[in-house]
């Protein structure tokens, strides 16, 4: 099976995109339940907190190291061992009295979650013609929002109820049975010949590839520091009790962008990232400059358009600079990501302390316009 086929592959897609779903939902679901998993390992929520440091960790040290050593695989099974990553990673997770060996659980389901995102983008063009490949990659890439305004609030109420080891344990046996459905109704594909293979740094200096990745990293950067802290968001504006609300309201946002982004990214790349930055500067001006109600629901919801179909968007464009070397682009976008989310977290952290939460949304519309002046120019490329 190859990209020449007439039509899209909407089962192996949807598979691709429960992965990137359940990928999410093992990164973002301890912040919903760190009270009690702290009591459960005896350790405080700062420190039951580094859960999410450390899968980031995972996913940062290995996307591009794992992803290069691993090009001549074939597909398949590359993709199952990371799906069984998240198996193992759950699982251990949720069986485990262990703090450290909890943490060493999340630093391999960071592994899994940087080789899975470094497939996901080139497997997903692979089902497709070339014509409907930014469709396709949308369809993959659904999975996050879906995670965010869906998977996350039912993972959390299904910790509070059951115990949040029955979540843990729920997303490793997911993790089994995608792996199942994978390996029958997924096809394969051969890895890159060695003669094929370019260098890391012939990718990195592909004509557009910099910029994408500049642009991933203040995008994302932007959106972790207001996404990371966005409880002191809404305490300024009286809205905390609301929270679960406003981030239904981001996702929602998000899953609306997705369809947006699918049905026009093949013929207008430039023209939807530069929307999708246009947007979030609307949302971090907005949430600068009044603490209304109205306007914290407004700038939520902008926001989420603009973040929803911003994976697919960098995605593509890094997919187009590359060509054949997509799997080594995607795992130099996930690292760039993953810097963003450790760092979002630090720098949010650090602006919070000296210069209080109003200063947040600016320090992200700074970011944002440096995205938008460094976003490419190059028609092929995006």
């Amino acid at each position: 099976m190859s990209a020449t086929r007439d039509r899209l592959h909407a089962g192996g897609l949807i598979a691709l995109g429960t992965a990137g779903c359940v990928t999410i939902l093992t990164e973002a679901l301890p912040a919903g339940l760190l009270p009690q998993i702290g009591a459960d390992l005896h350790v405080g929520e700062a420190l039951a907190g580094q859960w999410v440091s450390v899968y980031a960790l995972g996913s940062l040290a290995a996307a591009i190291p794992l992803t290069n050593a691993t090009r001549h695989w074939r597909r398949r099974p590359l993709l199952l061992t990371a799906i069984l990553g998240f198996a193992l990673a759950n699982g251990v997770t949720a069986v485990t009295d262990s703090f450290a060996l909890s943490l060493a659980a999340r630093f391999v389901g960071g592994v899994s979650a940087g080789l899975l995102w470094a497939l996901l983008a080139g497997y997903a063009v692979q089902l497709a013609p070339e014509r409907l490949a930014g469709r396709a990659m949308a369809i993959a890439m659904a999975g996050t929002p879906v995670a965010l305004s869906i998977g996350i609030p039912a993972g959390t109420m299904l910790g509070h109820w059951a115990g949040w080891r029955i979540a843990f344990a729920t997303l490793s046996a997911i993790a089994i049975v995608l792996a199942g459905w994978m390996r029958l109704r997924l096809p394969d594909f051969p890895g890159e010949a060695a003669r094929d293979r370019p260098s890391l740094r012939r990718v990195f200096v592909l004509p557009g590839m910099r910029a994408v990745l500049l642009l991933t990293l203040c995008f994302v950067l932007a959106h972790n520091i207001l996404y990371t802290y966005i409880a002191p968001l809404l305490a300024r504006a009286g809205l905390v009790d609301q929270a679960d609300r406003v981030l239904f309201t981001f996702g929602c946002a998000g899953l609306a962008s997705i369809g947006v982004t699918g049905a026009l990214i093949d013929r207008h790349l430039r023209l939807m990232t530069g929307i999708a930055i246009f947007l979030f500067v609307g949302a971090a001006t907005l949430l600068g400059v009044s603490t209304t109600p109205l306007a914290i629901y407004i700038a939520a919801f902008t926001w989420g358009l603009g973040f929803g179909g911003a994976a697919t968007l960098f995605q593509t464009a890094s997919a187009r600079a590359a060509g054949p070397a997509v799997d080594v682009a995607q795992a130099m976008i996930v690292t760039a990501w993953n810097l963003a989310i450790a760092t979002g977290a630090f720098l949010g952290g650090a602006v919070l302390d000296r210069l209080g939460t109003g200063s947040l949304p600016w320090v992200a519309f700074i970011l944002l316009v440096a995205a938008a002046i460094k976003m490419p120019k190059y028609d092929t490329t995006i």
